[in-house]
């Protein structure tokens, strides 16, 4: 949820025009902060953060509509004796990112989230330790599979990004061989392991020239981060060592994994784009193992990965929901393949739904739109079924990261 928010920040900041210009900046807005809206209230003390509701166990064993939910409520935290620094650090960075956002039409609530991110930075800086061991209820479900130095580092970017303060930029210095940010040469970017998030924002401070005020030192760190940057969107674009290259599918998808892949497209061509726009603004190229790219060839592989999610594959078939002629129906969300409470009012019970809704060749009887879900497989087959949960579910930070994607190419003149 949290990177959700910090991917759809940083969306917003990038092209916050064209949204502006579709009609949907204010909604954007809105979409952020019922986000913030709700970690302020989990952030209950600067050392305490409530970081989960409810159990995946219970949770997984009934289909049921959110109106008819009988299942545990229980409350998980964070705090000095349980500490959870992925889940501090991520929650400080989107809370950091969305201050940025909001710096313009309601300061007052920009000061509030950045004095927020500080202290769950500081928190999850004293008091480090994965948050999965703190909360086994999320172990089964959200492992932390990188640790917690991508979320540290990535926390000290954005702070720094929206405070202007020596002290979190030295912080990206000081700790970037230690907890990996220099470190980490990898070719996916997602929820859990974000280095490359980290590697492109550290790489942009230093093409932007830190606004002059970053030191040599500082520079030299930076550079680092910028290496570890290009190899990840090197390896994406084909152009890294033939080892590191990132799968494709013969229809040319960007392939990670089996479970939700698009969380992986979306997220490469968020970050191609980005990168590409600082290319041009600079005035280079990007140089790889393999030869260099101009910024429009990075970006028009971007756009040929936007392509494909909306339809030009060969299933013929757009990945996010309500988009085009033919789309996924069947998608595995319970509140959407279950009638809505106000046609029925008849109560479905925890397994109920199973036999009602779940094994139901219809389509849903809501359709999700916007929603874009996990994709194909490695040979660009997809099944539009339910149960299918690898290819059929939906995810917010697949969509968060692809508005800003949307956006970019939503203006003609800056395709």
């Amino acid at each position: 949820m949290a990177f959700t928010i910090t991917m759809l920040s940083w969306g917003v900041m990038e092209n916050g025009d064209a949204i502006a210009a579709a009609g949907e900046f204010e909604h954007s807005l809105e979409a952020i902060k019922w986000g913030t809206d709700y970690f302020i209230k989990a952030h209950t003390h600067p050392n305490v953060l409530w970081a989960e509701v409810g159990d995946g166990d219970t949770d997984h064993y009934c289909w049921q509509r959110p109106e008819d939910m009988t299942t545990s409520r229980q409350a998980y935290k964070i705090d000095a004796e349980h500490p959870g620094s992925e889940l501090a650090g991520e929650t400080a960075a989107a809370m950091a990112a969305a201050s940025i956002v909001f710096k313009k039409t309601n300061p007052r609530y920009s000061h509030l989230l950045l004095r927020h991110a500080q202290q769950l930075f500081e928190f999850g800086n004293k008091y480090r330790g994965r948050y999965h061991l703190s909360v086994p209820a999320a172990k089964s479900y959200y492992p932390s599979l990188s640790g917690y130095g991508d979320e540290l580092l990535w926390a000290a970017l954005w702070l720094h990004r929206a405070t202007g303060r020596e002290y979190y930029l030295q912080y990206a210095v000081d700790k970037a061989y230690t907890l990996g940010g220099a470190t980490w040469a990898i070719s996916e970017f997602s929820w859990d392991i974000k280095y490359a998030g980290v590697q492109i924002l550290a790489s942009k401070l230093l093409m932007e020239g830190g606004g002059g005020r970053v030191q040599d030192q500082q520079r030299n760190t930076l550079q680092q981060y910028r290496s570890k940057a290009e190899h990840y969107l090197c390896s994406c674009l084909g152009m890294s060592s033939n080892d590191s290259n990132v799968r494709r599918t013969p229809g040319g998808l960007l392939f990670v994994r089996r479970w939700n892949n698009m969380q992986y497209v979306a997220g490469a061509a968020f970050l191609l784009i980005v990168f590409s726009d600082q290319l041009a603004l600079a005035h280079e190229d990007l140089h790889c193992p393999r030869g260099s790219l101009s910024p429009q060839e990075v970006l028009s592989f971007a756009k040929a990965q936007l392509d494909y999610v909306l339809g030009s594959n060969p299933m013929g078939i757009s990945y996010m929901v309500g988009f085009g002629p033919r789309y996924p129906t069947r998608v595995h969300h319970r509140a959407a393949s279950t009638v809505p409470y106000k046609e029925d009012k008849s109560f479905v019970g925890c397994a109920q739904g199973y036999d009602a809704w779940f094994g139901r060749q219809m389509p849903n009887p809501n359709v999700l739109v916007g929603a874009i879900v996990g994709g194909p497989g490695a040979k660009d087959e997809f099944r539009d079924v339910r149960g299918n949960y690898m290819q059929t579910e939906a995810c917010t930070y697949n969509t968060a990261q692809m508005v800003g994607v949307f956006a970019r190419f939503s203006q003609p003149e800056r395709r």
